[in-house]
């Protein structure tokens, strides 16, 4: 009887017992000091509580259940103040923080660099605590190791099919929106990037790599706001402005975004095309300007803890651009091969586009004991655009008298995705076992609408028209198991994935229906030595599958001599991966090797008998790289820090050709990348930094991209306590990045000159408002599906 009693009343006995500490944290001059962190560690080292002080420097931390804990509170330019705490014996604490004293006159002493770890599956980017911390998620992203960003586009030892996940959670968003999302994530809520070359079994075969950005733990109560604006100019000017929120209390976390961008865009161009047959050389000049005053990102998270064991997590994520709309003026000058103009014509492209995309998806994760735990996610996403352009030709060509063309082309793409998935772990001290299984289903829909005078008058062209319905299941499951044994690490997994696909096109017909397995090993191996030196190997198999609107035959037309059409008969890549690493203090050293089976690729052909360029998605033969990758940061002084960034590979594409011959594209590329930066003042995280970065030539099927190079400055300062940061970046300062593509082989001879419009500046603002203590809600998983859209 007394033992039920007993029972009964354990929970009340338990409720009972927690207490709380409350405190003032104040400086040596009896300042109280507010928004100061302060910390609750268990006998464990794990952090239990955390909160930021309140405009009287006071703190109070509840629902304490330990009798002895450890208080670390830490505000930059103090220095760090433990103390352990015996809640039996409790009291009000009253805290004085000194100031840190500073390197030199001028300068002061910054926090460490960040911290390089090599693990056997994965390099692992530390920026906790570091002295970039203060920057962003895209710009941290940009100073990891062994990735590249060239025009904004992400790269990891030379390959771009680079998949982007927050917490393992993947991020479902195109290059900008990507882009836009990050730079509004603050850098001090970044734990570590991954960079995962060879993803263990549990990720999607999609992709060559992942790159994984670890958030802080959600342990902070509060609320907080984030007003950001961005002013951007380039050859035009564009804006971007948005609100963030974050909200948690007890068991209860949120966060809600609005993001609105406007400006206006341009790029440059020149085409080249030389036609032997004929000896004429046709050059066009295309300055393409868009306007889009309207684009809205929002995203909303929320997360909620059931029980100790139980969460349970939605997400909603949508990007709305009405009209983007712009008129280009493209004139042509045929010449003779006396260099004379013998012909031209001129085209006016009058389009606008809309697009709207809406996803949500729900996740429950479930710990099962001390060991395991379950996760099961599900995601839907709708995606709609819709493409209107009218053109018109002038033509003046020798030996015909002048004439105008006209037509008009409707493009109108839905896309549907629809997923579910559920994930197993156990763990203990030296062994880890995953496993876990996945369904989706894609639905898409495409119709294009053409129509010209012809015949004199504007009608309907059905043969010119066509309608595209396209169907692809995906069942997928997947095991791995790590072991630990003294200074080894091991690690070891399959995934198997079945595809059922069915595609139709109206005009002309084609169907297309297709039905395969295909299994991923992954292995992975890491010796330590006594003095620390970390030798690996992994080996991955990945398949990197093509966008849905490459599949869509259809002729898509940008004037009367150019378009672009797809392939309904378009395989998936297979990427088999080899990667040596080594490491020893803060030099990082791998050496890799990249075998892709029919990689897909954008290419251009010119056809002599109608003088057309057409952009082709197809696949080459196959494609193989091997290189090297050199990361260091020397930390010259406290203050001062250069980091040292090279790859260096060999490049070979495999493509037949129009004549019918397997040619060979090869090239050595080297990417540099240099870059330093101080800090002027640690109080009020004033920064500077100059870097520089250059590409060497590189090939893409049977394109030859020319070399190209840019220099950068960035300063960023806060103020009134940081809750105001602004920073200024000048990008391309010496206006160097424009390519030259050219492909030269049989008859075919042709180039053009890009320029994206790169250089210019950047000043932006952001308010942080309310207690800053809250970090983001858990971003749901997604699937690699909607990459493809």
């Amino acid at each position: 009887m007394n033992k039920t009693l007993l029972f009964l009343c354990l929970p009340m006995m338990m409720l009972a017992q927690k207490q709380k500490i409350a405190g003032t944290v104040m400086n040596t001059e009896n300042e109280k000091l507010s928004a100061v962190s302060v910390a609750l560690y268990n006998s464990k080292n794990e952090l239990m509580k955390e909160l930021k002080t309140d405009g009287s420097g006071g703190f109070i931390l509840e629902g304490i259940e330990e009798q002895n804990v450890k208080l670390v509170v830490k505000n930059n330019g103090y220095s760090l103040f433990e103390k352990n705490v015996d809640l039996e014996k409790p009291e009000a604490l009253q805290i004085i923080l000194r100031k840190e004293t500073q390197e030199i006159e001028g300068i002061v002493m910054t926090k460490g660099k960040p911290l390089v770890k090599r693990k056997v599956d994965r390099l692992e980017f530390n920026v906790e605590n570091s002295n970039i911390s203060s920057l962003n998620a895209w710009e941290i992203l940009k100073k990891t190791p062994s990735v590249t960003v060239n025009n904004n586009v992400l790269a990891v030892k030379g390959s771009t099919g680079i998949l982007v996940t927050i917490n393992d959670k993947k991020v479902m968003l195109t290059g900008d929106e990507l882009k836009n999302i990050l730079e509004n994530t603050q850098g001090d809520e970044v734990k570590s990037i991954e960079v995962i070359t060879n993803p263990p079994a549990k990720y999607e075969a999609s992709g060559s790599a992942v790159l994984n950005i670890v958030m802080k733990k959600n342990k902070i109560e509060g609320y907080r706001g984030i007003l950001s604006s961005k002013y951007i100019q380039t050859q035009y000017a564009k804006a971007v402005f948005g609100l963030s929120q974050y909200y948690k209390k007890d068991k209860l976390s949120v966060m809600a975004s609005y993001y609105k961008g406007m400006g206006t865009y341009f790029r440059e161009g020149t085409d080249y095309v030389n036609y032997s047959e004929s000896q004429t050389r046709w050059i066009s000049t295309m300055n393409r300007k868009d306007k889009n005053t309207n684009q809205n990102t929002l995203n909303f998270n929320v997360e909620y803890e059931l029980d100790s064991l139980t969460s349970l997590s939605l997400n909603y994520s949508g990007y709305f651009s009405p009209k983007s709309h712009g008129i280009y003026d493209v004139p042509t000058l045929i010449y003779n091969n006396q260099n004379v103009v013998e012909s031209h014509y001129r085209t006016l492209n009058d389009h606008e586009s809309s697009s709207i995309n809406n996803s949500v998806s729900f996740q429950i994760d479930r710990k099962l004991n001390k060991k395991s735990s379950l996760s099961w996610i599900n995601y839907f996403t709708g995606n709609n655009g819709d493409k209107y352009q009218n053109v018109t030709t002038y033509l003046d060509f020798a030996g015909q008298s002048p004439r105008e063309e006209h037509f008009l082309t409707q493009n109108k793409a839905d896309v549907k995705l629809y997923s579910t998935q559920l994930d197993y772990q156990w763990k203990d001290d030296k062994l880890e076992f995953e496993s876990g299984a996945k369904y989706s289903f894609v639905k898409t829909n495409s119709t294009l609408d053409f129509s010209d005078n012809e015949n004199g008058l504007m009608e309907f062209r059905p043969e010119k028209s066509s309608v595209f319905d396209y169907k692809e299941y995906n069942f997928a499951l997947y095991s791995s198991l790590s072991y630990h044994i003294g200074k080894w690490n091991f690690k070891g997994g399959l995934r198997a994935e079945m595809t059922d696909l069915e595609g139709i096109v109206s005009e002309p017909y084609n169907f297309n229906k297709n039905n395969y397995w295909s299994f991923f090993p992954t292995f992975y191996a890491q010796y330590t030595t006594e003095n620390k030196h970390e030798f690996g190997f992994s080996y991955g198999k990945r398949i990197s599958r093509p966008a849905y609107s490459w599949l869509n035959p259809a002729k898509s037309y940008y004037n009367l001599f150019s378009y672009f059409q797809g392939d309904p008969q378009l395989k998936a890549t297979i990427i088999h991966n080899l990667n040596l690493s080594y490491s020893w203090k803060d030099w990082h050293l791998d050496l890799y090797y990249r075998k892709e089976l029919f990689p897909a690729m954008e290419i251009s052909y010119q056809v002599p008998e109608t003088n057309n360029v057409v952009y082709n998605f197809t696949n080459i033969e196959k494609g193989q790289a091997f290189g090297a990758s050199l990361y260091k940061n020397f930390q010259i002084k406290p203050w001062w820090n250069i980091v040292l960034s090279q790859n260096l590979e060999h490049n070979e594409n495999y493509f037949n050709g129009v004549d019918g011959i397997l040619h060979q594209n090869k090239v050595w590329n080297w990417v540099s990348d240099i870059s330093t930066s101080f800090t002027l003042d640690k109080s009020s995280d004033w920064k500077m930094e100059v870097g520089h970065q250059y590409f060497s030539s590189g090939i893409q099927g049977p394109f030859r991209i020319s070399s190209n190079w840019s220099a950068y400055f960035a300063m960023n300062r806060k103020f009134f306590n940081k809750k105001l940061e602004v920073a200024l970046v000048v990008k391309d300062i010496f206006r160097t990045t424009r390519q030259k593509v050219a492909t030269q082989y049989a008859n075919q001879d042709n180039y053009f000159l890009d320029y994206t419009d790169t250089q210019g500046f950047t000043l932006s603002l952001k308010y942080n408002f309310g207690n800053q203590s809250v970090k983001n809600a858990k971003t749901i998983k997604k699937t690699s599906e909607a990459d493809r859209l």
